[in-house]
């Protein structure tokens, strides 16, 4: 079983979610939206549902998929003390922009009009 990680690592997977975010979906929408074959985008549906991702339900013909965001909470656990070590470096950056006002980044160095 790949690890969540594994199963964001694919670019299309990353779509699905954020078309799930929306709300939920049936496949066939999800496939004409990412512009793959509903096989193909079963496929993807199949590794998210398998790695918790997302939920199906049945409801008549169609497959309804829906986010399942507990998996992400993991990741974000993760990465919040990765956050504050990006929060400080940017605190650090505006304290050094604030401190070295850019000139009118607008104007040409070599214009004749100065």
């Amino acid at each position: 079983m790949p690890t969540t990680f594994e199963v964001l690592a694919e670019p299309t997977r990353r779509r699905i979610l954020d078309l799930l975010r929306e709300g939920p979906s049936p496949v066939g929408e999800l496939a004409a939206r990412l512009g793959l074959t509903q096989p193909g985008a079963s496929k993807h549906l199949r590794v998210l549902r398998e790695a918790g991702l997302v939920r199906v339900r049945r409801e008549a013909q169609l497959r309804w998929y829906e986010l399942d965001d507990e998996p992400l909470r993991e990741i974000d656990a993760w990465l919040r003390p990765y956050r504050a070590l990006w929060a400080g470096r940017l605190d650090a950056l505006e304290r050094h922009l604030d401190e070295n006002p850019v000139e009118n980044p607008t104007e040409n160095p070599g214009d004749p009009e100065e």
